[in-house]
């Protein structure tokens, strides 16, 4: 079977007769659910089911469930949770320890809705001036703790059967402005990148699942964004060492120029495997897909591989859990 390049988004809680129609043609290899499509337990049960019935297919279907202000299901829904930097730092040295549990637990949470991937960890490593939009949902401002946590985050998501996705590759910790506004630029040495930034990304390279940066690198690409730069997706591929499927931040960010489908093409002709699109638009997701295309062969087969990785998880106790991780929040775990 062969997918169009993309993940979309339906736009409200149930599909219309015009979305079942264009998602079982165009076969897109996944989709991604936002706050306007959920309501209640059964009615995201029921979605996730018609959207991998429109396909044919047990499509992976993903979410920003990272806490704080980007968690897009909350109380009755799921367990409201702190941004993430504040409970790494309120675990202080039981963080590793602490964010598994919490990872788990969402992946519970998520796996029982039917959603099977979640846009977490979180690698960029946070700065003292990184941008308020960002900072916060990052796990710490070094190196050490960001790859010792997003591994743990990871680990919580796997052992959970639901996919994590490593993002924004390959650092956006020193972006400065909004991306969802505004194109970030850093002008840092690849030196200083390598021994931060890019090391966290490589630290974690043999995740199934990456997600690129609205974020211009001088030092080696100075006209174009990670998502859209050809120099850039090398380095992820060669240097970095990450061979699973490199999806876009979602392309209908402001940071980008051009229509929807000029950014999309730019991703895939630079070497993004599947180009995200989040807002539920029929005209600018017909626009997309038609613009590029199919997977393509090797894209098609890290798509696959990924989903290799998705497992039944083992039966846990879900209150324990949630014990365990309030104990060491609260300083009495060990």
């Amino acid at each position: 079977m062969s997918h169009s390049a993309v993940i979309v988004a339906p736009a409200g809680t149930t599909l219309s007769p015009e979305e079942r129609a264009f998602f079982a043609e165009a076969a897109p290899w996944g989709f991604i659910l936002f706050t306007r499509n959920l309501t209640s337990h059964d009615q995201i049960r029921a979605l996730c089911n018609d959207l991998r019935d429109a396909v044919g297919y047990d499509a992976p279907i993903l979410i920003d469930q990272e806490g704080g202000r980007v968690q897009r299901l909350r109380p009755p829904l799921a367990r409201d949770w702190n941004p993430p930097l504040k409970d790494v730092a309120r675990l202080g040295k039981h963080a590793a320890k602490g964010m598994y549990l919490r990872a788990r637990i969402i992946a519970w949470e998520l796996l029982d809705l039917g959603i099977d991937v979640n846009c977490i960890p979180t690698l960029d490593v946070a700065g003292s001036d990184t941008h308020p939009f960002l900072r916060n949902r990052c796990y710490g401002e070094t190196l050490e703790d960001v790859v010792s946590v997003g591994h743990a985050v990871a680990g919580g998501l796997l052992d959970g059967g639901v996919l994590p996705v490593i993002k924004h590759m390959p650092g956006h910790g020193r972006g400065r402005v909004d991306s969802h506004v505004e194109l970030p630029h850093t002008k840092a040495l690849v030196e200083e990148l390598r021994a931060s930034d890019f090391a966290a990304f490589a630290a974690l390279s043999d995740m199934p699942l990456g997600m690129s940066a609205h974020m211009i690198f001088e030092d080696v690409d100075p006209y174009f964004p990670a998502t859209q730069s050809e120099r850039m997706i090398h380095l992820i591929r060669a240097e970095l060492g990450f061979d699973g499927l490199l999806m876009t931040d979602d392309i209908s960010m402001e940071a980008l120029s051009g229509t929807v489908a000029e950014r999309g093409l730019a991703a895939i002709r630079a070497g993004c495997d599947v180009v995200l699109h989040s807002n539920g638009r029929m005209d600018e997701m017909s626009a997309l897909v038609e613009a590029v295309g199919t997977m393509s062969e090797d894209a098609a087969l890290r798509g696959k591989a990924a989903l290799a990785y998705r497992q039944t998880p083992a039966p846990v106790d879900i209150s324990e859990l949630a014990a365990q991780f309030e104990a060491l929040l609260a300083g009495s775990g060990e």
